[in-house]
């Protein structure tokens, strides 16, 4: 990836000036400078070895000369001069290692972004060279074959050389001096002239005695004439011993020149005159010209890296070899790097290393298995800089744990374009100056936003003319397309794999569309034809008002005409006006995310996290035929894209890239969103659209917002929605903007466990009904409810446990809880595997509860001791009435003492069976709709017996008793029983 592994956090790329400002010793990268120093030596001995014996060969000179002044001591003048050539040697050895160590340090240090892959990470620790293809002018300047997956991903293996062999002879045997080293953005140029770099301070390039590489992007903020030897210097001031040997020696340099597009080379003498002396001031893009002519130092070596639309920009004639990176061209290779990013220690951020390293695995082998389906994904990692945000997003999907995250989805992608585009301009002879992404946004973002409006994701070469072409009309802009095409196309948009849709075009990553999309809008690009024209006549008449004003001030003292102040209000009435028309424009944006953020059809897909996650890794299970027809593509992406872009940080981001969004419009459109968003969020949302919402209030980053939207939320209901550590993180984080309490929250079926409770613990805490049903909690999650209930700040009333393997050690907890809490009135345990000893534990624990009203033990086979047990102290508690017992291992002895308690005398109910004596109970149809509702989850063979003993126990009661009314309601009650057997047994329940 071009800029993937450059160092944001301290410097740019391009900034080589402050690196004599850097010292070795920083905390950051001692480990690297340790390793440096045990290497370098290599290369910087040799060189030592080679000026000593050149030194001995040439003191016999010196010292005939010395000899001329003092013939009485012949031999001093010998000795000295040779100890001074050997200091100076030496010294020189000492500058080339100091340097080796100063470029390990800088080209060592990685982004704030990949820090989060673990204090293991490293750039010599973790790469995967791409492929290197050797190639021609010739090739490069024919006609490109059809851009099809099979071009991408099947080149010609004959063709492929490392980079290692670049300086290799070439095939009529003359020695290679200059390699241009081209490629499209993305496919890894900078990262691996970083690693060649790297591999040269640790001594693994020993063709070369020193290396000195310089940015063009550096250079070309430069045209002050200087000299070589002076701009190394001015460079690395720990070469100042080793430059006048340049050029005097055999030393075997090295050139690295990266980022040639920058510079603007004339290779014409009536251009750039002649220069062979290496002390001679010329402008720096003039010793680019004479390094690469061989007229200067014709002994060095240099490689060149460059985008394909500046190649040709070097005469062929001074190229010793092209060289084309394809970046991850075999699947293997991008196995490759996901083992290894992926899999670094530390990486999941947790302490428990089995569980983090097993989950890194499966990560690893799902991952892997997409690739081998030819999938998407493995054209859009042919691009290594994909491979990494792939990684960031995987990273950032499963090992997110803090509260706040410390991203959001809206950042991974806005800095993953910085890395890949800050500082890039598209062309640097093109007189606008255009910044690569602000094109990309304008052109690209037009056709991913009509791609979203009909819902479409492939595009045919007439969709790409029609966005691209339609509206070029000068020489310039069909300039800026042609380098777009050759540079940057391939980026955005790659060949469709599906069956049929070969010669079409997708967005290398579905998601990238959406953000493109997003971007387009919220920068204002989306205007009709009347809004361009009036919003530059609007900045023509508003800056020629001012200085009329001056004007018609002065005119009207001295001639006292009455036209004029109404001519000069006249003036400011269009600016005016069309500052409204721009108001309104915030306000569509702020309705247009609206609309898409709560579409009615979307309401039931998979939240957007998941969808992001079944897209990376795929999904497990049959494939679709080619022929079946898909569901319509969904955009739920593009609405929270568009609020994570207004977030501050990401415009401070985008503003680098050469995107602006103002903080007034950004002001106005949250303005604007208060009034569509938030209203339409109070209207019921379906659990996965309403994580969706609050994964947009997280990308939204405006708390104050955020705030003011939660607080109308009094019912959060999350069933079914996999709550991973990151949307656990997510939800935290969002209501933890207020302190409202929250009247329910509802975490069915949600694949919690510890952990989640721990993260969403402040939430939890404000919660008055709490449903935590399904949810595999067993006695370590128990632990972490009664730290729960037992908090001061605990509003828990109703807690659901039901269908959680609690076990009794769970009990235990739960029992210590109830002792000692003061808010919870009901507590379900519904099938929980208390068994009698749980049970037992509870019964020791209520007498101390002041406050519970109703106890659901239903289906933990209790027997009637246990059961019985339970009854007792419930009679005695104060406010306990209703004890629920249905579906455990009773007895019929069992069931007529328990039968036998009446409300009025003995202060509490046992729900028990569907009859009450020769009646029907009052809570059948309870007890039949808890059965139907926990069916799936229960082991069917021992509901159907229970049913039967159900069935026997109605059919018993109704033979004793003769009221007709009773037998009506019996034979009503036995008839669902009947038909709940019967779909059992058939299956259809």
């Amino acid at each position: 990836m071009s800029r993937a592994m450059q160092c944001q956090s301290c410097l740019p790329w391009g900034s080589w000036t402050q690196l004599r400002g850097s010292l070795p010793g920083s905390s950051g990268t001692r480990s690297v400078y340790l390793r440096a120093a045990s290497a370098p030596g290599a290369a910087g001995s040799t060189f030592l070895r080679k000026i000593l014996h050149a030194s001995s060969i040439s003191l016999p000179r010196g010292s005939v000369r010395y000899q001329g002044g003092s013939q009485e001591r012949p031999l001093q003048p010998r000795s000295s001069g040779h100890g001074l050539s050997q200091l100076r040697n030496v010294a020189s050895s000492d500058a080339i290692k100091k340097h080796q160590k100063s470029l390990s340090a800088w080209f060592s240090h990685q982004p704030n972004e990949e820090r989060q892959f673990g204090p293991s990470f490293s750039l010599d620790a973790v790469h995967v060279d791409p492929v290197i293809r050797e190639s021609s002018l010739e090739e490069i300047l024919k006609p490109s074959p059809d851009l099809t997956i099979q071009n991408q991903l099947q080149q010609p293996c004959s063709q492929v050389i490392s980079l290692q062999n670049l300086f290799d002879v070439d095939a009529c045997g003359r020695q290679v001096k200059n390699v241009v080293l081209y490629g499209t953005v993305g496919t890894g140029k900078s990262t691996l002239i970083k690693k060649m770099v790297v591999d040269w301070c640790h001594g693994l390039l020993p063709r070369f005695e020193l290396v000195i590489p310089f940015s063009c992007e550096d250079l070309s903020h430069s045209h002050a004439p200087i000299s070589l030897r002076r701009l190394i210097t001015k460079k690395y001031q720990h070469l100042r011993d080793v430059v006048p040997m340049l050029g005097a020696s055999n030393l075997k340099v090295l050139f690295i020149l990266n980022g040639l597009e920058r510079l603007n080379l004339d290779f014409r003498l009536a251009g750039t005159e002649l220069c062979c002396d290496p002390n001679e001031p010329v402008p720096p893009s003039a010793i680019v010209v004479n390094l690469l002519r061989k007229y200067l130092l014709p002994e060095a070596s240099i490689i060149v890296t460059t985008r394909p639309s500046a190649v040709r920009r070097i005469p062929g004639k001074y190229v010793g070899r092209y060289a084309e990176i394809c970046g991850f061209s075999d699947t293997n290779l991008q196995k490759m790097y996901f083992q290894m990013r992926l899999s670094q220690p530390g990486c999941s951020g947790e302490n428990s290393v089995s569980s983090s390293s097993g989950e890194q695995e499966n990560l690893v082998e799902m991952l892997s298995r997409n690739l081998e389906r030819h999938n998407q994904i493995a054209a859009a990692c042919f691009l290594p800089s994909y491979c990494w945000l792939v990684c960031t997003t995987l990273h950032f999907l499963y090992f997110t744990r803090t509260v706040p995250p410390s991203q959001t989805l809206t950042g991974i992608y806005t800095s993953f374009l910085r890395l890949n585009f800050s500082g890039e301009v598209l062309d640097s002879t093109d007189p606008t100056n255009i910044s690569m992404m602000k094109y990309v946004a304008k052109m690209v973002g037009k056709l991913a936003y009509e791609g979203v409006m009909s819902r479409k994701t492939c595009f045919s070469e007439d969709d790409l003319q029609q966005c691209f072409e339609v509206e070029m009309k000068t020489e310039s802009e069909l300039n800026l397309l042609e380098v777009f095409r050759s540079d940057v196309f391939r980026f955005f948009l790659t060949p469709c794999v599906q069956p049929g849709k070969e010669h079409t075009f997708v967005f290398t990553i579905p998601a990238m569309q959406e953000y493109l999309a997003a971007l387009y809008v919220v920068l204002g690009e989306k205007k009709t034809l009347a809004q361009r024209v009036g919003k530059e006549l609007s900045e023509v008449i508003g800056k020629v008002s001012e200085d009329v004003a001056v004007v018609l001030s002065i005119i009207s003292k001295v001639l006292p005409l009455r036209f004029l102040p109404v001519l000069f209000n006249l003036l400011k009435i269009f600016p005016r006006y069309f500052s409204r028309l721009s108001s309104k424009d915030r306000d569509a944006i702020a309705h247009t995310m609206a609309e898409e953020l709560f579409k009615e059809e979307d309401y039931y897909n998979d939240d957007v996290l998941d969808q992001i996650n079944s897209s990376i890794l795929g999904v497990e299970g049959p494939m679709h035929h080619p022929d079946e027809a898909h569901d319509d593509e969904v955009f739920e992406l593009f609405p929270i894209f568009m609020g994570g872009i207004l977030s501050r940080r990401n415009r401070a981001i985008l503003e680098q890239l050469g995107c602006s969004i103002k903080n007034l419009a950004a002001f106005e459109i949250a303005k604007a969103m208060k009034k569509t968003v938030i209203r339409k969020s109070r209207k019921g949302l379906p659990p996965s659209e309403l994580m969706d919402y609050l994964f947009f209030l997280h990308e939204f980053q405006n708390e104050r917002f955020t705030a003011e939207a939660i607080r109308s939320l009094r019912t959060v209901n999350l069933s079914s929605v996999r709550m991973t550590p990151l949307k656990c993180s997510v939800l935290a984080s969002v209501m933890g903007t207020t302190c409202h309490e929250v009247e329910e929250l509802n975490l069915t079926s949600c694949n919690l466990d510890t952990s989640s409770l721990r993260i969403l613990f402040p939430v939890l805490l404000r919660c008055k009904a709490l449903h935590l049903q399904l949810n595999s909690l067993g006695s370590d999650a128990c632990k972490e409810i009664r730290d729960l209930l037992l908090h001061d700040k605990c509003v828990v009333s109703k807690l659901r446990l039901a269908n959680n393997p609690v076990g009794e050690q769970g009990a235990q907890y739960l029992a210590e809880a109830l002792a000692g809490n003061r808010s919870l009135t009901h507590l379900s345990l519904l099938h929980t595997a208390l068994g009698d000893r749980g049970a037992e534990v509870i019964a020791q624990h209520l007498a101390e509860n002041q406050h519970l009203q109703e106890l659901n033990l239903g289906y933990n086979s209790l027997t009637d001791a246990a059961a019985l047990r339970v009854v007792e102290v419930a009679k005695k508690h104060a406010t306990l009435d209703k004890v629920h017992l249905y579906f455990n291992d009773i007895s019929e002895d069992g069931k007529q003492a328990l039968h036998s308690l009446r409300m009025d005398r003995d202060g509490v109910r046992a729900l028990v069976f569907l009859t009450a004596g020769t009646d029907v109970s009052d809570y059948w149809s309870h007890i039949l709709n808890v059965v139907q509702r926990n069916l799936p989850f229960w082991d069917r063979e021992r509901v159907r017996q229970h049913l039967a003993l159900i069935l026997q126990d109605l059919e018993s009661s109704r033979r004793q008793t003769a009221n007709p009314w009773r037998k009506a309601k019996f034979l009503r009650v036995e008839s669902e029983v009947k038909k709940m057997l019967g779909k059992l047994q058939h299956g259809t329940l």
